[in-house]
C-alpha cells in the first residue's frame, strides 16, 4: 500500500493522505465477453502484436468463485504506458492481475507477450500472468468444454518450454508441475511427464493416483513406482550416496526390489480414500475439482514405507564406496577406480563405464581359442605398468576385472587353490561362478585329482587327446558336480595342462592319510599314464616320484601299470623301462583304448572319490592312519631351519589361500601349539629365507601368500 498527500495548514495539525491500493480493480466499461486466443494464434492489444496467442481477451470473465475478473483477461479498454518488459513497480503484488497492475506494468506485461516470451531477466509476475491464462484453460474450459487433444498437448509443451526459462524460481516451478501432474491425470493418453513420474515431490497428486489404481486393482506395485512413493515418504530423506549417484542408486533399488519382492509388493487396499486438492498458482481459480473416481489412498501407510526404507539403506550402503570415491576432486565415474567399487549387481553398469573394451576382448579369447590367453594380455586392461610378480593386491585387481565383466578365470584362488603369474596362462570361460557359487566338497576332491592328473598328462610336454579325454571324460562323468562347477572344473584342467607342473601344498596333504587312500590315488594316476596307450619313460619317472610323495614303493609303479594293461588286452607284452612300454594285441597291432578305458568305472571313479573326500575332509574328522608329521617332516623341517611343529603348520596351510580363524586354531592344538606364537615363528622364519611374511593376520581369517610360497619352495 502507497501513502500520498501532505498535512493541511491548520490549527489541529492533522494529516490528509489518499490511500491507494495496487490490488484493487479498475472498473472497466468493456462489456465483451472474454474469450480464449489459442496457442500461435496472433492478436492485437493497443499497440501490441501477439503472435504466440495462449490468452483471455475482452472485459468480462469472471472469477470461478465469483468475485472479481479473471486474473489473466486482458482488457484492452484499459490504458496502457509504453515500458520495457523489465519495467515493474509496487502495483505488481503476489497475486498480480491485468485489471489492477499500473498502466506502465500493462506495458511492461504486452511487451513481453509481443515477443518470443523468453526473456528470463522479465519479472515473474508477468509470467504468472501469463501462466493463470494456461491454467484456467486446462482446469475448467478442458473439464466444462471441449478442448481438443491437439491443443491440450500444445499447452502442455508451452508450460514445459517455460519451466526451462524461469523454473528456477522455486514458486512457479512448484506450481507449473502441478498443472503438469494434473494433466496427465486427466488426458492419461495425450500427454505423459516421465520426470515427474520418476522425481516426485512430497505432495504429487500423480504419484497417488498411480500407486492409488494399482492398489485398488490388486496389482503388485512395480520397481519404478515402489522407489518414486519411497521418494516421498514424510520424515525420510535420500543419504548422500543416493543423491551423487541417482543413476546407479535407482538401477540399484530396482534390481534388488525385485530380488526381494518378485513383481513387487501387493498392498491391501486401505479404507483412507485418495483425495485430489489441486491448489491453483491464480486467485482466481479457487475451490477448483478434479473429478476422479472413488480410490484408496495408500501412499501414507508405514507398512510398505518402511520395507522400501530398509531396501534403500541396503542400497546406499553398498554405494558407499563408490560414492566417496566420486566424491574426491577430479574423479570420474569411468575411472577403473570407481567402476571396480560399483556393487556387483552393477557389473553390466561397470562394463558399459569402462570395461566394455576388456569384455569384447574376453568374448573373443572364449569363441576364438577356447579361454587360454596370456596373463600380460589381461593385465594391459588394468592400463598400470605391468609387475615383475603378482601380489596379492594385482591378484584382487585381476579377479574383480574378470568378476565385473561377467565370466570366469582358471585358476580362480578363491576355489582352485592356484596363483596366476605374470608370465603365466590363464583360462576364460562364459558367465562365471556367479555371486552365490560356493564350491561343493566334490568340486574340491575332483581339482586335486585333475592336478595331479595333470602332472602325469604334461610330463612329456606333449598332451594326447587321450589323455585329455581322459582326464574330461572324469569330470563329466561325476553326477555330483553342478553344470557351473564342471565348466569351472574343466578351464582349470586347461589351466593345469598349460602350466609347469607345481607341488606346492600337495605333500602336506597326502602325508596325513593312510595306505589304502593313497593307493587309490596312484590307481587313478596310472589310468591317466596309459590313457594315449603307451608308456614312456618320462611318464614313469614322474609316477616314481608321485610314487614316493604318496610313502609308496616306486616298484609297485611298473607292477600297476601292468596290471591295469592286463585287464584291458589278452596278451600283454613289456620292455625295460628304459624304453617305451607298449601294449599289443594278439594281432599285433598297436593296444588302442576304447570306452571302457576312457570312461571310469563306477566302483573306481567312487574310490577314488573316497579317497579324495579324506583329503578335504575338515580336521576335527578322524583319518585312518593320518601321520601329521613324520620322520621325513622332521629331516626337511630342520634342514629348512623351523621347528617341526611349524614346518607342519606352514605345509597345511599353504594349500589354500585363505584359512578362517577357527580353522587354524584347531589345527594349532592338534600339533600342540598356540596360534599367535606359531604365526610369528613362520613369519619370522619367511623374513629370514626372502624377507618377507607369508601368512597375514585379519580378525577372522588367516591369508596365505602364495607368491611368498612360491619363493619359499623355490
Amino acid at each position: 500500500m502507497t501513502f500520498f498527500g501532505k498535512p493541511p495548514d491548520n490549527d489541529d495539525k492533522f494529516a490528509t493522505f489518499t490511500i491507494y491500493s495496487g490490488q484493487q480493480e479498475v472498473k472497466s466499461k468493456n462489456r465483451t465477453a472474454g474469450s480464449w486466443i489459442p496457442l500461435a494464434s496472433a492478436a492485437s492489444i493497443k499497440n501490441y502484436t501477439c503472435n504466440r496467442g495462449g490468452i483471455y481477451c475482452g472485459g468480462r470473465l469472471p472469477s470461478l468463485d465469483g468475485y472479481g475478473t479473471e486474473a489473466s483477461l486482458i482488457d484492452d479498454s484499459l490504458s496502457v504506458t509504453s515500458e520495457s518488459m523489465e519495467y515493474k513497480d509496487e502495483s505488481l503484488g503476489y497475486w498480480p492481475k491485468y485489471i489492477t497492475i499500473s498502466d506502465r506494468c500493462r506495458g511492461a506485461f504486452l511487451s513481453w507477450l509481443a515477443s518470443e516470451r523468453s526473456n528470463p531477466s522479465v519479472p515473474l509476475g508477468y509470467v504468472f500472468i501469463y501462466f493463470y491464462g494456461l491454467e484456467r484453460r486446462v482446469v475448467v474450459d478442458s473439464i466444462q468444454s471441449n478442448v481438443q487433444d491437439d491443443e491440450f498437448r500444445s499447452i502442455f509443451e508451452e508450460i514445459i518450454r517455460l519451466q526451462k526459462i524461469y523454473g528456477r524460481s522455486g514458486s512457479f516451478r512448484s506450481y507449473s508441475n502441478r498443472l503438469l501432474e494434473i494433466m496427465c491425470l486427466l488426458r492419461p493418453g495425450v500427454v505423459t511427464c516421465p520426470e515427474l513420474e520418476r522425481n516426485p515431490k512430497q505432495d504429487s497428486v500423480l504419484l497417488k493416483y498411480r500407486l492409488a489404481k494399482i492398489v485398488n486393482e490388486n496389482k503388485p506395485v512395480p520397481a519404478n513406482l515402489a522407489l518414486a512413493w519411497l521418494k516421498t515418504v514424510p520424515g525420510y530423506s535420500l543419504k548422500k550416496p543416493a543423491r551423487r549417484c541417482v543413476f546407479e542408486f535407482g538401477q540399484l533399488f530396482s534390481r534388488l526390489y525385485k530380488t526381494h519382492y518378485g513383481e513387487g509388493i501387493i498392498v491391501k487396499p486401505n479404507k483412507t480414500r485418495l483425495r485430489i486438492d489441486y491448489r491453483p498458482a491464480s486467485s482466481s481459480l479457487r475451490g477448483i475439482k478434479i473429478p476422479l473416481e472413488d480410490l484408496p489412498d495408500p501412499s501414507g501407510l508405514s507398512g510398505p514405507a518402511n520395507k522400501l526404507i530398509a531396501l534403500a539403506e541396503e542400497c546406499t550402503n553398498a554405494l558407499e564406496p563408490y560414492s566417496r570415491y566420486l566424491g574426491k576432486e577430479g574423479s570420474s565415474r569411468t575411472d577403473l577406480a570407481a567402476i571396480l567399487l560399483l556393487p556387483e549387481q552393477l557389473n553390466d553398469i561397470a562394463s558399459t563405464l569402462g570395461l566394455g573394451k576388456l569384455k569384447r576382448w574376453a568374448k573373443e579369447v572364449i569363441s576364438n581359442r577356447g579361454g587360454l590367453c596370456n596373463v600380460k594380455e589381461l593385465w594391459t586392461f588394468t592400463k598400470t605398468p605391468c609387475p615383475a610378480k603378482l601380489s596379492k593386491r594385482d591378484l584382487d585387481l585381476l579377479q574383480s576385472l574378470i568378476d565385473k565383466i561377467g565370466v570366469g578365470m582358471a585358476p580362480d584362488a578363491r576355489f582352485h587353490h592356484a596363483k596366476l603369474t605374470i608370465d603365466g596362462k590363464i583360462v576364460l570361460f562364459a558367465d562365471g561362478h556367479g555371486s552365490q557359487f560356493v564350491p561343493s566338497k566334490a568340486f574340491d576332491e575332483m581339482s586335486m585329482a585333475l592336478r595331479l592328473g595333470a602332472m602325469i598328462a604334461a610330463i612329456d610336454f606333449h598332451i594326447h587327446n587321450a589323455e585329455y579325454a581322459m582326464l574330461n571324460q572324469f569330470v563329466e562323468s561325476d553326477s555330483s558336480l553342478s553344470p557351473i562347477e564342471k565348466t569351472s572344473l574343466k578351464a582349470y584342467l586347461l589351466w593345469q595342462l598349460e602350466t609347469p607342473a607345481n607341488i606346492t601344498g600337495i605333500k602336506a596333504r597326502l602325508d596325513r592319510f593312510g595306505t589304502a587312500h593313497k593307493t587309490a590315488i596312484s590307481q587313478m594316476l596310472v589310468r591317466i599314464a596309459v590313457a594315449d596307450g603307451k608308456i614312456m619313460p618320462s611318464e614313469i619317472k614322474q609316477l616314481e616320484k608321485l610314487y614316493g610323495m604318496l610313502g609308496l614303493d616306486k616298484a609297485f609303479v611298473t607292477r600297476d601299470i601292468h596290471a591295469l594293461t592286463a585287464t584291458k588286452t589278452s596278451k600283454v607284452m613289456t620292455t625295460d623301462v628304459g624304453e617305451p612300454l607298449e601294449a599289443q594285441t594278439e594281432n599285433g597291432k598297436g593296444f588302442s583304448l576304447d570306452e571302457s578305458i576312457l570312461a571310469i568305472h563306477d566302483s573306481q571313479t567312487k574310490e577314488v572319490q573316497e579317497m579324495l573326500s579324506a583329503i578335504f575332509a575338515s580336521d576335527d574328522e578322524p583319518i585312518e592312519n593320518a601321520s601329521v608329521v613324520d620322520d621325513a617332516q622332521d629331516s626337511t623341517s630342520e634342514s629348512q631351519g623351523i621347528d617341526s611343529q611349524y614346518y607342519a603348520l606352514y605345509e597345511m596351510l599353504i594349500g589354500r589361500d585363505r584359512w578362517s580363524r577357527k580353522e587354524v586354531e584347531e589345527l594349532c592344538r592338534n600339533l600342540g601349539l598356540m596360534l599367535a606364537g606359531a604365526i610369528e615363528a613362520i613369519n619370522d622364519w619367511a623374513y629370514e629365507k626372502v624377507a618377507a611374511p607369508v601368512l597375514e593376520e585379519h580378525p577372522d581369517s588367516i591369508y596365505v601368500d602364495q607368491v611368498t610360497v612360491e619363493e619359499l619352495e623355490g
